[in-house]
């Protein structure tokens, strides 16, 4: 990864927990850094090792701005992430924020939802209960009675 890269996802991941502001004063102080390592003689790849993941790098800015309660950015969490997708206009990459559901809550709302489901069946039923009955059985009288 170079320094744009690494940029970019660092300023991805910080503006779902800061304000504009302190995504612009983060993302500048680490394109600051880095060209300063890079002029005392370190490697691109080096300042970039040693600052360790983007992503994580973010998270701790985040916590450290909510821990002096100057947290002011979305509810995005830090589970979520940014996919990359091909073929946008004009062949560009088109970021799309991809949010991790958990799996006993999909299950949840699928009972629940089952749950309605026959909820609505058998209210229906058991109105047209009082019409359907009898018909039913003026039906197999008539069909009793034909057979005779």
């Amino acid at each position: 990864m170079d320094r744009t890269e690494f940029i970019d996802r660092l300023q991805r991941a910080l503006a779902g927990g800061v304000n504009s502001s302190r995504v612009a004063e983060n993302v500048q102080y680490y394109r600051e850094y880095i060209d300063v390592e890079i002029r005392k003689g370190r490697s691109e790849k080096e300042v970039l090792d040693s600052l360790g993941d983007p992503r994580l790098l973010a998270k701790s800015i985040i916590e450290a701005n909510k821990r002096a309660g100057i947290s002011e950015g979305t509810n995005r969490t830090y589970d979520e992430e940014t996919v990359e997708k091909e073929g946008g206009e004009w062949g560009k990459t088109v970021m799309e924020n991809v949010t991790r559901v958990p799996g006993w809550l999909i299950a949840l709302v699928a009972v629940v939802i089952f749950l309605l489901i026959i909820g609505v069946v058998f209210s229906v039923i058991s109105f047209l209960a009082p019409i359907i009955i009898p018909v039913l059985i003026v039906i197999l009288l008539v069909n009793f009675f034909k057979r005779r």
